[in-house]
């Protein structure tokens, strides 16, 4: 067959696309190496609950226009991300606020808070910061740098703080309020039944394959009598691999999954996302699944979340924006302009981290500049 679009990812970035484009009459096949569609927002049932696969993902935004969006596909809960921290002993509310310091240092008033920060980072002395520990320090102090940022950062870069540069922490969000929610954004909640139904309503109309790699349908296609054919490419893979590594590979960091049915416990941890900062526990977090949806299912299964070294064919999740990754990106953007009828995109191939909103708004503007 011959299509207008052959898309490459069924996550959010190709999902979207794909849905614009059917909507305007174009036709696209759509195909993922993974054997399931939605990429890392991808869900699965288990026991009654909804397990997000690859992490957890709570949709917040500020943008009007996407929150309609999106809630054209599924209808959303009122879920608020509310996560805690748990070092050594100690249990804290995050963001970092007035719950968190009056706990930390068993103070009531947003002023006693400042003055405590403040004297702090006065008394550290510290110029201009010359890596991510000083950068932190000269924001929060030590006591919040110490409980909850170093930890949790070394875990996450699998680096010391003195090894990792200062602008991975461009600021640390001090609220001097009594609000554990996480997220500034108006709109915010959980697609009720997971964003796996999201993403089968985008491809509704177009062409899928899952369980295939990009190189691997190019060979089998062009084995084939009459192979399938298409006027634009959208890769949304890592674009260090759509060039074959020819300049070399953009580093990531990974994670790695280990998921827990427990048939017998009803609330594990009484929190869906509880991190945990301190440098000896291997895992960042543990996400407790029934609790984005309020679940009241017998038993519950929760998911330890491990950050993990990235090579070559290994899942990449964040990318090292750091200076050295950034030139070798721009090298492989200017290479990627070169392309006729290719177009890149979504976090692998805009080699950036986005949040799911971001990735709509970034879709539905491409297609957009597709559609005459």
């Amino acid at each position: 067959m011959h299509y207008d679009y052959l898309i490459v990812g069924t996550g959010l970035f190709g999902a979207c696309f794909a849905h614009e484009m059917h909507k305007a009459g174009k036709s696209c096949l759509v195909i993922d190496r993974r054997d399931h569609i939605a990429g890392n927002i991808y869900t699965q049932e288990s026991m009654g609950i909804q397990i997000h696969r690859y992490g957890a993902h709570i949709f917040h935004t500020s943008d009007r226009e996407i929150w309609d969006y999106i809630r054209g596909f599924a209808e959303f809960n009122h879920y608020i991300n509310s996560p805690v921290a748990v070092y050594k002993d100690e249990l804290y509310n995050l963001p970092f606020n007035m719950n968190t310091f009056s706990r930390m240092w068993g103070i009531k008033k947003p002023a006693e808070a400042k003055k405590i920060i403040e004297d702090q980072i006065a008394g550290l002395h510290i110029g201009e910061p010359r890596n991510l520990e000083e950068q932190a320090l000269s924001l929060a102090g030590r006591d919040v740098y110490e409980k909850l940022i170093k930890g949790y950062t070394e875990k996450q870069w699998g680096r010391d703080c003195r090894e990792l540069p200062a602008f991975i922490i461009k600021r640390v969000p001090l609220r001097f309020r009594y609000d554990n929610n996480y997220f500034n954004d108006p709109y915010q909640g959980i697609p009720i039944g997971g964003y796996t139904k999201i993403v089968e309503k985008m491809l509704e109309g177009s062409t899928v394959r899952t369980g295939i790699s990009y190189r691997k349908f190019l060979e089998e296609n062009a084995s084939r009598t009459e192979p399938d054919t298409w006027d634009r490419l959208l890769y949304t893979g890592m674009i260090d691999e759509y060039f074959g590594y020819r300049l070399g590979a953009l580093e990531y960091r990974s994670l790695r999954f280990e998921t827990e049915e427990l048939p017998e416990e009803d609330n594990y941890q009484g929190n869906a996302v509880v991190n945990y900062t301190d440098r000896e526990v291997p895992y960042t977090r543990i996400i407790e699944h029934k609790h984005f949806e309020f679940g009241t299912q017998h038993g519950t299964v929760i998911t330890r979340e491990y950050p993990a070294k990235w090579k070559p064919g290994d899942e990449p999740y964040y990318p090292v924006n750091d200076e050295k990754n950034m030139a070798l990106y721009e090298k492989y953007r200017a290479l990627a302009e070169q392309e006729e009828k290719v177009l890149f995109g979504g976090r692998l191939g805009g080699y950036r981290y986005y949040d799911m909103d971001k990735v709509l708004r970034a879709a539905l503007d491409m297609a957009r500049r597709e559609l005459p």
